[in-house]
């Protein structure tokens, strides 16, 4: 399975989770990679836990990450950091909101657009055009703009 990525992203209710992993995997989709999508939405119109997985390579056959074989783990509200961690494997990449200048956010809201930025840095495999693309078709034209400067913001930090 070495030639599976494994991303999760996690967080509360809200919070975007879902956005990121659906960009992911269009981003990945388009790259011409196999992709599959899981999420746990439990409470999450109530603010509760809410947890998404990507998983893509040449072959994917299932969409659920091996408990322990996440490579990279975004967290999205650190309450969940604790939560999340056992998901990530031992030399896995941890994002959290600490990694990125959050007081450079045009809108609270915009913390996920963010933090993709920066997740998409850790994947070099696809360029910024193939984000920006896809930011695009995940957000009405009205937040275009904001959003790729949120997500310049994240990826170059």
């Amino acid at each position: 399975m070495s030639n599976i990525t494994n991303i999760i992203a996690a967080g509360l209710g809200g919070q975007g989770v879902l956005k990121i992993t659906d960009i992911l995997a269009d981003v990945i989709f388009h790259a011409g990679l196999d992709v599959k999508k899981s999420e746990v939405h439990g409470m999450s119109q109530r603010g509760g836990s809410v947890s998404s997985e990507v998983r893509f390579g040449e072959k994917v056959f299932s969409p659920m990450v091996p408990a322990g074989e996440g490579d990279i783990l975004v967290v999205l509200d650190i309450s969940q950091l604790d939560v999340a961690r056992p998901a990530l494997k031992e030399n896995g990449i941890l994002i959290t909101p600490e990694d990125i200048p959050v007081e450079k956010l045009s809108n609270p809201k915009a913390l996920n657009v963010m933090l993709l930025g920066n997740l998409s840095a850790k994947l070099p495999q696809f360029p910024e055009a193939l984000f920006l693309d896809a930011l695009k078709r995940a957000f009405p034209e009205k937040l275009h703009e904001a959003n790729e400067a949120m997500f310049k913001i994240g990826r170059n930090c």
